[in-house]
């Protein structure tokens, strides 16, 4: 089977990791409970991995995909009048393919942010449509963590959002594909930057980070998931086969297998955005925080490279500077990018502009 070169696309494009592939086997053996129903059932375990993580309040809900966590999550908390307010780069908003829209029927209000990252201020002028029946009503303020500009939110940044959303009868979600990352970043625990400042829904990732499917919805209040099992039945994200999922997420909760591969990820990346700051033709264009580095690159190198390692131009229109036109690149590395790897395309980059 041809297989891609290992490149920087993105996380997402790696395979499974052995530990997770390794549980994948283990539990493929006999009947056990479908759905997730039964009190041995493997499901139980991983929510127990959750609540050590989360705390206990919590109620954990398993889907197939990232998509299905923030649509479903975030449309179990409003109504299709109400409104959802994000950066305009969210994959709520850029890479859902208009599900938001379709399967909650509401308005996502954008905020154009250079970094990805919003704050209370940016949401202020949204809330003078609150109480007025002629425009959608501001409830979910939903953030991306890691956002997909790279860069990391702070608990203390966190916090001044939940706050500010819970004053003004709103909520925050947090579309955690990356939080593993964000959680190294931040030298931190998962704690720190949802249960302890006030997240009220949290999608989990882990197909980023070494799983092979399946991810998570975690509601912070119980009263607030009520119901929740049907909106994921009817939204056709009810895994019969719901081991699968539980025994992905009880190994990665497990001796910190999160942790070792969120930080092969983010340190491969410090790596690649230091040899890239040493190259005079190429410029680190936003905070390299995790396990992604977007940089400036001269156009008519980019097709070049991604011959030998292919990765994503974020920004089309190229930026003319010095005489140079130069595009900005998005630059992932993942639970298995190796230093080959990077000084192999560092090696490159260097040959080709001589």
């Amino acid at each position: 089977m041809d297989t891609i070169k290992k490149g920087f696309a993105s996380d997402n494009w790696s395979g499974v990791c052995p530990e997770i592939m390794d549980a994948l086997a283990e539990i493929n053996t006999g009947h056990i409970f479908a759905y997730g129903e039964g009190e041995e059932e493997v499901s139980q375990l991983a929510y127990r991995k959750f609540k050590e993580h989360f705390g206990k309040d919590i109620k954990v809900y398993f889907v197939y995909n990232g998509t299905a966590a923030n649509v479903l999550g975030v449309g179990h908390l409003i109504k299709s009048y109400q409104a959802i307010v994000a950066a305009h780069t969210a994959h709520l908003n850029e890479d859902e393919c208009g599900a938001p829209e379709k399967f909650i029927g509401s308005k996502i209000l954008e905020i154009h942010t250079t970094n990805g990252k919003i704050v209370p201020s940016q949401v202020a002028p949204f809330l003078t449509s609150i109480g007025f029946q002629h425009h959608s009503q501001p409830k979910v303020i939903s953030i991306s963590q890691v956002t997909e500009m790279g860069t990391v939110y702070t608990p203390e940044e966190i916090k001044a959002l939940a706050d500010y959303a819970h004053a003004n009868n709103m909520y925050l979600h947090m579309d955690g594909a990356r939080i593993s990352n964000s959680v190294v970043a931040l030298d931190t625990d998962f704690r720190s930057i949802t249960t302890d400042v006030g997240v009220d829904v949290l999608s989990f990732g882990g197909t980023k980070n070494g799983l092979m499917f399946g991810e998570v919805v975690i509601f912070f209040n119980k009263d607030l998931a009520r119901d929740f099992e049907y909106a994921r039945k009817q939204g056709m994200q009810l895994h019969s086969k719901m081991r699968f999922i539980a025994s992905q997420f009880t190994r990665y909760l497990t001796d910190n297998l999160w942790k070792k591969n969120a930080t092969i990820a983010n340190n491969m990346t410090k790596r690649l955005a230091h040899k890239i700051s040493e190259i005079p033709a190429l410029k680190v264009s936003q905070a390299v925080d995790a396990n992604g580095v977007f940089v400036l690159i001269p156009s008519d190198l980019i097709p070049v490279l991604q011959e030998k390692y292919f990765f994503h131009v974020w920004n089309e229109a190229p930026i003319l500077e010095n005489g140079i036109a130069r595009n900005e690149v998005r630059l992932m590395c993942s639970w298995d990018t190796t230093e080959e790897d990077i000084d192999g395309f560092i090696e490159l980059i260097k040959r080709i502009l001589g």
